[in-house]
């Protein structure tokens, strides 16, 4: 099992800055690509970015490229998002997302945070 805590979620102007971070604690954090993933209400759970076990693969959602960074630190198990220049579309439940899949295509999370709420207000 993998128990993953998010925070850092808030309420911001557009244009500002957030940054997510993500605490993973039970199997061993470093041998999983870890991701993130956001959600509004009455839509699906939609991918963000996602991050290789090692941190040399990134893969990113084509509305957060170039302002969305994440990044990882093993000795922390920790996974972070960096989000800059906010946008109000960027509202949402923000959740951390490790996967244990091989990761070839597209990244297929199997254990989720709980999620934390960004709001972006313009």
């Amino acid at each position: 099992q993998v128990q993953l805590v998010e925070s850092g979620g808030g309420s911001v102007q557009a244009g500002a800055s957030l940054r997510l971070s993500c605490v993973a604690s039970g199997r061993t954090f470093n041998n999983y690509p870890m991701g993130w993933f956001r959600q509004t209400p009455g839509k699906e759970r939609a991918f963000v970015a996602a991050i290789s076990w090692r941190g040399g693969r990134t893969s990113y959602a084509d509305s957060v490229k170039g302002r969305f960074t994440i990044s990882r630190d093993n000795a922390k198990n920790t996974v972070y998002l960096q989000m800059n220049s906010l946008k109000p579309e960027d509202t949402a439940v923000y959740y951390c997302a490790a996967s244990t899949i091989y990761w070839s295509g597209p990244y297929i999370p199997d254990y989720w945070g709980q999620g934390t709420q960004v709001t972006v207000s313009s």
